[in-house]
């Protein structure tokens, strides 16, 4: 790894099965192999793990007493994907895992990484303290904060944070309480939008850059229209679509396929998906996860 590249790493709590599709996950980890993953999670440690993704075993009750330590509250949610809701506090929880590290993320596991390093380059890493896929709100699924204390203590300027970290709720702070800090009236036309975000200091050192990651959801496609690609070619760790040519993607999100395609078609055998993923490449569309000519 060149060592101007600032080193980043990936925090992502996971309890109870792993999806179908986490080799291709894995795989897709293991050609981004100067950043690293740590997962905690319940789940078996899958064979074949890469070098630089970690997975930790604890079982969702402990966790939830670590969170509750580190936060000093009571953490204790019924349901796992309460989660999500503290995904911006994960480098606060976890700040004894961040040694020598020059970044850390939050991200979800539906989804499959391109060459993460051609799209956050040291240039642009260098510019911004922190870095959304998306052009209006903090994405959930991939979020880049730079590893200081007070980018991690940032999630504390969400209002009635602990009250809304300690109860049952699903309230999707990572998207939108924790947004709000740094995006001002979001719904302005973009001028004003602009002009509102020269205000705001936590906006100033920060970049919302839409990278059309999640096709298929309410944001347009990069020419403005609803004609999303239908496949997309994972290829040795560069990641392309049936729609834009040679144009390279940083990372593709799946969830709108995972939601609504995917449960009605019958899930595939654990030999075909470890098969398939140790291959160099495959394509993924609304069926799922298959060999094909790229």
């Amino acid at each position: 790894m060149n060592s101007q590249c600032p080193r980043i790493l990936f925090l992502i709590p996971y309890f109870g099965c792993w999806p179908f599709w986490m080799p291709f996950f894995l795989e897709s980890c293991r050609h981004n192999a100067d950043i690293d993953w740590l997962l905690f999670s319940d789940c078996p440690i899958p064979d074949n793990v890469p070098g630089n993704v970690r997975i930790e075993p604890i079982s969702f009750t402990d966790y939830c007493a670590l969170v509750s330590q580190r936060l000093n509250l009571k953490f204790a949610p019924q349901a796992a994907y309460k989660l999500c809701d503290i995904k911006p506090a994960l480098g606060y929880i976890h700040a004894d895992r961040l040694t020598g590290y020059d970044f850390w993320a939050f991200g979800d596991l539906d989804l499959i990484y391109g060459n993460l390093r051609r799209y956050f380059t040291a240039e642009r890493l260098a510019g911004y303290d922190l870095f959304s896929t998306h052009e209006r709100r903090v994405a959930g699924h991939l979020c880049l904060m730079r590893n200081t204390a007070k980018k991690r203590q940032v999630f504390m300027q969400i209002k009635d944070w602990e009250a809304r970290f300690t109860d049952q709720a699903h309230h999707a702070l990572d998207e939108g309480a924790f947004s709000r800090i740094f995006l001002w009236r979001k719904n302005f036309p973009k001028p004003l939008f602009d002009l509102v975000g020269k205000f705001n200091p936590w906006r100033r050192r920060s970049e919302f850059t839409e990278a059309f990651s999640t096709p298929g959801g309410v944001i347009k496609w990069h020419d403005g229209t609803d004609r999303f690609p239908h496949q997309w070619f994972w290829n040795d760790g560069h990641l392309t679509n049936d729609r834009d040519g040679d144009r390279e993607f940083p990372y593709f999100h799946f969830v709108c396929w995972k939601r609504n395609q995917w449960p009605l078609m019958p899930q595939p055998s654990v030999e075909y998906i470890e098969t398939l993923a140790a291959e160099s490449s495959w394509v993924v569309d609304a069926t799922g996860f298959h060999r094909g000519e790229l």
